[in-house]
């Protein structure tokens, strides 16, 4: 059997494990599992721990090349794989890409309130179901002290970019002090001593705050978004490279949420060791479902939730996958 053969297979292999019984959801109108764990592909994984890093509203186009994002294109590119036709698919505001990439779906939510107006009754999502496979997860969110779970927005923090507060097996019923909720998300200053004691769970959410994220520059370090941003990745990504974490079977993937308006290119880089690199780039369509896809093939966790089901997965940027 040649290669592509063998990769068409595993494909289909994939897809029949990972697609469970599903039932509908009257809210989002996608199709939810039932929440039954199915075995992915047997054998060791290449892949063991993930970090998820999410900037916001640019497109690839604002980023590549320019010079206001030194770090990105002087060291990350040439280090990483990264995709060209990578798209939120026209979903604006923020919240329901950062919903997007926990659930595979919006939820039917097109604004960018907190949690009180419309938290989500438990239902599958990628967290829910690792914590059902005894799989580790943690958010490391920037600007919050840990003291509570932050339902509410408040300083240079936004729960509109923490996806799991919106959840109610997360916060115990949108409940500021869930011990759950608390364990899970943490300040994003606890990740050194996570990655300096090999602490880290296998799977990470890193959101930087609205500073940093390259969303605004108001009152920030410089009146440039982009350049703030950009700095902030080359503090956290080295410090993550640096770690047991990564060099053992570790990958990062740092994604923006959306472009600003429409439907266009947003930027997708992945550095791992696993990963092809040197400058690596693709031009497949590839959207936030197809990075749930890939989790979720990564961790083996399933069914597939919601639009997950439809995409491609990342494994083209990566020598070896999962």
């Amino acid at each position: 059997m040649d290669g592509t053969s063998r990769m068409a297979m595993k494909q289909v292999l994939v897809a029949a494990l990972l697609l469970g019984s599903c039932t509908r959801s009257s809210r989002d109108g996608c199709a939810h599992g039932s929440g039954a764990l199915v075995p992915l592909l047997p054998g060791p994984r290449t892949i063991k721990t993930v970090f998820v890093i999410v900037m916001e509203n640019k497109t690839w186009a604002e980023i590549q090349g320019r010079a206001s994002a030194p770090y990105l294109n002087s060291t990350l590119l040439p280090a990483a794989s990264f995709a060209t036709q990578y798209s939120d698919s026209g979903l604006h505001p923020s919240e329901p890409n950062y919903l997007w990439l926990e659930g595979g779906t919006d939820y039917g939510i097109r604004d960018d309130d907190d949690p009180a107006s419309h938290h989500l009754p438990n239902r599958d999502h990628l967290v829910s179901l690792l914590t059902q496979a005894g799989i580790s997860w943690k958010a490391y969110q920037e600007g919050i002290d840990g003291t509570d779970c932050p339902i509410t927005s408040r300083g240079l923090y936004a729960a509109k970019h923490n996806p799991f507060v919106f959840f109610d097996d997360v916060t115990d019923g949108n409940n500021s002090r869930s011990a759950t909720c608390i364990a899970h998300v943490r300040p994003l200053q606890e990740l050194d001593a996570d990655l300096a004691n090999g602490s880290v769970a296998r799977y990470n959410f890193i959101t930087p705050d609205l500073c940093n994220d390259m969303h605004n520059s108001s009152g920030c370090a410089t009146t440039d978004s982009i350049t703030n941003g950009d700095r902030w990745l080359a503090d956290w990504i080295p410090r993550i490279r640096q770690s047991s974490a990564y060099l053992d079977g570790g990958a990062i993937f740092v994604t923006w949420d959306e472009s600003e308006e429409g439907a266009h290119p947003i930027g997708f880089v992945v550095l791992s060791p696993a990963a092809k690199g040197g400058g690596y780039s693709n031009a497949v369509r590839y959207s936030h479902s197809s990075t749930l896809r890939s989790l979720q093939i990564i961790f083996g966790v399933g069914p597939l939730l919601c639009d997950a089901a439809n995409a491609v997965d990342l494994s083209d940027l990566f020598v070896t996958f999962p």
